[in-house]
């Protein structure tokens, strides 16, 4: 295995974690998802999106519901 010195200078005193290039384009990967997600479940809340309905009948209430008056 191969072994890196560091110079603290460069970090600043902080710690350092290497990994392979394939886990971290996968962390990021689950980095967006999960901003995606908030984004989505933020929406939700403001009721900018409605959905998913079992029914074309359950979808025509909640459309009734959203319409502006």
């Amino acid at each position: 295995m191969a072994t890196l010195t560091i110079p603290k200078k460069i970090t600043k005193g902080e710690e350092l974690v290497v990994i392979p290039r394939k886990e971290y384009e996968k962390l990021l990967f689950k980095i967006e998802l999960d901003r995606d997600l908030e984004k989505a479940l933020e929406e939700v809340r403001q009721g900018k999106l409605i959905g998913s309905f079992r029914s074309a009948k359950e979808a025509l209430v909640s459309l009734k519901r959203a319409r502006p008056k």
